[in-house]
């Protein structure tokens, strides 16, 4: 599984996107990862497991290359990756492809604005329901299934009725979520 330099630029211009810049919000996000990744349920995220998630993320990987690559944060008599083990190849991932530096100033604003960039696929400043509902069936989430769903869930939280969600009605939704701390 070669990376080249290419697809290393690609991938950090990308990881902008996908890289929350808090602490706490990168430690639940991770957790949810390994949890989508864990498909069932045992507590561990196999080769298999984490090969069927990287493909329905469009990064299909050669699964000889993808065991090689994990095989050494694999605790010995283990199946697969438990949660330490997955936050550690998660680690060096990012330290090798990205730095492992954030390039923001960690406010919660800026948190925020990150985290809807995701979402806002196109960019015009606004989610839709079809971009929401692309983001929730990346991220393999039953709630994706029918359109009829996502445009419920913009509904709730779309202040001025435009059938979108702006970044202040998306910040507004994100302060009333409560993160546990750890």
């Amino acid at each position: 599984m070669e990376i080249t330099t290419n697809e290393r630029k690609i991938l950090s211009r990308r990881s902008s996107s996908f890289r929350l810049r808090s602490p706490s919000l990168n430690a639940l996000r991770l957790h949810r990862i390994f949890d989508l990744f864990d498909k069932n349920s045992d507590g561990f995220i196999t080769v298999e497991e984490l090969s069927q998630a990287l493909s329905q993320l469009g990064l299909d990987a050669d699964i000889s290359d993808l065991k090689q690559t994990i095989e050494s944060y694999i605790k010995p008599d283990e199946t697969g990756l438990q949660f330490e083990d997955f936050a550690a190849l998660h680690k060096t991932l990012d330290e090798s492809f990205f730095g492992g530096d954030c390039e923001c100033d960690g406010s919660p604003e800026s948190d925020l604005e990150e985290a809807f960039k995701v979402f806002d696929q196109d960019g015009d400043g606004f989610i839709s329901a079809v971009e929401l509902q692309n983001v929730l069936k990346k991220l393999g989430l039953p709630e994706a299934g029918e359109i009829e769903q996502v445009e419920k869930m913009i509904v709730s939280v779309d202040r001025n009725h435009d059938g979108r969600v702006d970044f202040f009605e998306f910040k507004n939704m994100m302060q009333t979520v409560i993160v546990p701390s750890s």
